[in-house]
């Protein structure tokens, strides 16, 4: 938490001290202060800073007894009811909650989904993109397909792609894997079914070219930082301590975006993102994003193509 740390020390200094510091991060991300190099490249569309938001839809797809709050001491051969309830939550409430609130806001969101959940809550899939928002891939059910053989993992995307299309009559760009762990394979097959994009990525703060299959392909990066399921349910954050933890990150995030391509990830799950007091600070969250000039809200098959579409999209 140490970005969190240096924010919070950073806005208790005298008003003197916060302008000179802020003054040399400006400088230092500034490249004419450095050897009169050339700026850095800026998003083409002119936003100074993009947000991009993710909000999983995988409740209903998740295998008996899947990890939850509950402690995992059941026994063998009894399913975990309370459990079950609790991913239930997912789609008979949070869903529902944040498409309001993205309504609300005027904001429009990406949403992987994994197509066991697509096929067990059609109505609601369909609404989600019915309402303006992305339909990405997360795979056919909740498990990992690194270990899988080329010919096989092949099917398990092809086969969440199929139930979303059929569902929704969205065909996903991009794709999410389990826990972003995907396989050597995976890149080439995404590639060769047609997808524009990957998220599993954690390595920048912006957009950027690969080439896969000798085409280029996007990595939109994703959040661990800025993420429910890590900070919530995994360190047990508070609502409160989510909204400053992610208020810091936007904070030097737009500072940088000055003078560099910048996009902050925030990531939500249906059934901790969509409750009532993550709903609320994220509404106030956005509150505050929405008062900053040139901040620009995308999905990410908006940020794919206009990284493919940017000559000064960096390349690796």
């Amino acid at each position: 938490m140490s970005t969190r740390r240096d924010f919070i020390k950073t806005t208790g200094l005298a008003a003197a001290g916060m302008a000179t510091s802020q003054l040399s991060a400006l400088s230092s991300h500034n490249p004419m202060a450095k050897d009169h190099a050339a700026p850095k490249s800026k998003w083409l569309d002119g936003s100074r800073l993009v947000v991009s938001i993710s909000m999983q839809f995988e409740a209903g797809g998740q295998p008996d007894n899947a990890e939850s709050p509950f402690p995992q001491n059941m026994q063998k051969g009894y399913v975990d009811l309370p459990s079950a309830t609790w991913y239930q939550y997912g789609y008979k409430e949070g869903i529902p909650r944040m498409l309001d609130n993205w309504d609300k806001h005027g904001v429009q969101v990406t949403s992987h989904m994994v197509g066991t959940a697509v096929l067990k809550n059609p109505a609601l899939a369909k609404e989600i993109v019915q309402r303006g928002h992305e339909a990405a891939a997360h795979g056919m059910s909740w498990s990992s397909q690194y270990a899988l053989p080329y010919e096989q993992e092949k099917k398990f995307i092809a086969d969440g792609v199929e139930a979303v299309k059929k569902v929704t009559g969205f065909t996903p760009v991009g794709y999410n894997a389990n826990w972003l762990r995907r396989g050597e394979n995976t890149l080439k097959i995404l590639q060769e079914l047609g997808f524009t994009y990957h998220i599993d990525d954690l390595s920048r703060d912006e957009p950027f070219l690969i080439k896969v299959n000798a085409k280029d392909f996007t990595v939109v990066p994703y959040t661990l930082r800025c993420n429910d399921i890590v900070l919530i349910e995994g360190k047990n954050f508070s609502a409160d301590q989510f909204f400053h933890q992610v208020k810091a990150e936007f904070d030097q995030l737009y500072l940088e975006g000055e003078f560099s391509r910048r996009q902050l990830s925030i990531s939500f799950h249906d059934r901790i993102g969509g409750t009532p007091q993550m709903v609320k600070m994220t509404s106030d969250l956005l509150d505050y994003i929405k008062k900053h000039q040139g901040v620009s809200f995308k999905r990410k098959d908006e940020i794919a193509r206009m990284t493919l579409q940017d000559p000064s999209s960096i390349r690796e």
